[in-house]
């Protein structure tokens, strides 16, 4: 049996697929692997931020096309950079071991950081959570590979990245701090990978199911869950982090950032009612945060606990 998986084609995106790659290759005998690589329109756009592109899915979209269409029979993804809903045709066949899920601040430590530090990061849910830490900090955009994101140290104090993104690359840079993601709450899906396959292929389903982690499973289902009810696929500066203990207790921790002026409240389907203001004009949460709200929830006893704690988020009782 031949396999072709779709990838992005830069560095850390193939890193990705041929793990996948060996992953299956070693559950499944007689197995082989192609890989088919593409690039996607951020990917291909650098000057734009990450939003211009339509935010959630941005990265994911054209690599599930080769899938659909028959060009590929697997597509290997970051699971924190899939919209948050499975599109139509295409199932998660499988979410293998995760690795590091924390972020880390790069060039600097938190305390080393200068009053007024300027600090580099694509994501408004980093901006959020470096502001709330430190609201003194500039922050400014960052986009591109994890080479073209070091190379900004030359004219930033510091850059927030992924961990593993660094560790599997084999990345180690001279000063480089870990962010503790109890407080620090990472993206949703971060640190794990997500083969998806078309949901009538059996025989991927198959393989795909041999090297599914049931923790890695459950822990980014609740994560994802969160999300869709926030809204899914919008660009709030959120995060969870799921976890499961020995005694099999799955403890979720979740934040949501606000932002002068932005309304969030849970809209009448349960999703998120964001990003309108007074005027009917909308406006992005990256600017002026008030304050991040936070979460946890501990075995709580429901079928969907990503769900649960994302509506306390959206309530009125949602505190830090």
């Amino acid at each position: 049996m031949k396999v072709r998986i779709a990838t992005r084609r830069s560095p850390l995106a193939v890193w990705q697929a041929e793990r996948v790659a060996t992953l299956l290759t070693r559950a499944v005998p007689g197995l082989t692997t192609e890989l088919v690589t593409t690039d996607t329109a951020p990917d291909l756009d650098l000057s734009a931020p990450i939003e211009t592109f339509g935010g959630k899915g941005a990265f994911s979209k054209e690599v599930q096309a080769l899938v659909l269409n028959g060009a590929a029979d697997l597509a290997v993804h970051s699971a924190k950079d899939l919209q948050a809903r499975t599109p139509s045709g295409l199932v998660i066949g499988a979410i293998p071991e995760r690795g590091t899920v924390d972020d880390c601040l790069v060039g600097s430590t938190l305390a080393g950081l200068p009053i007024g530090a300027t600090v580099a990061t694509g994501s408004q849910r980093r901006k959020a959570l470096l502001l709330d830490i430190r609201p003194d900090l500039q922050v400014v955009g960052l986009r591109g590979n994890i080479a073209t994101r070091l190379a900004r140290l030359a004219d930033v104090d510091a850059i927030v990245s992924a961990w593993v993104a660094l560790e599997r690359l084999g990345e180690r840079p001279d000063v480089v701090e870990r962010l503790d993601p109890e407080t620090f709450v990472p993206q949703v899906g971060q640190g794990a990978l997500a083969v998806e396959c078309r949901s009538d292929d059996s025989a991927a389903l198959e393989a795909l199911a041999a090297i599914d982690n049931p923790t890695a499973r459950a822990t980014v289902t609740a994560e994802r869950s969160f999300l869709a009810t926030l809204g899914g696929d919008c660009e709030l500066p959120a995060g969870a982090n799921a976890t499961l203990g020995a005694d099999g207790k799955l403890t979720i921790r979740g934040i949501l950032a606000e932002s002068a002026g932005l309304r969030i409240g849970a809209g009448a389907d349960g999703g998120a009612a964001q990003g309108v203001e007074a005027d009917g004009g909308s406006r992005s949460a990256a600017s002026a945060i008030d304050r991040v709200r936070r979460a946890e929830v501990v075995d709580l006893p429901a079928a969907d606990p990503g769900r649960w704690l994302a509506e306390r988020l959206l309530g009125a009782d949602g505190g830090r």
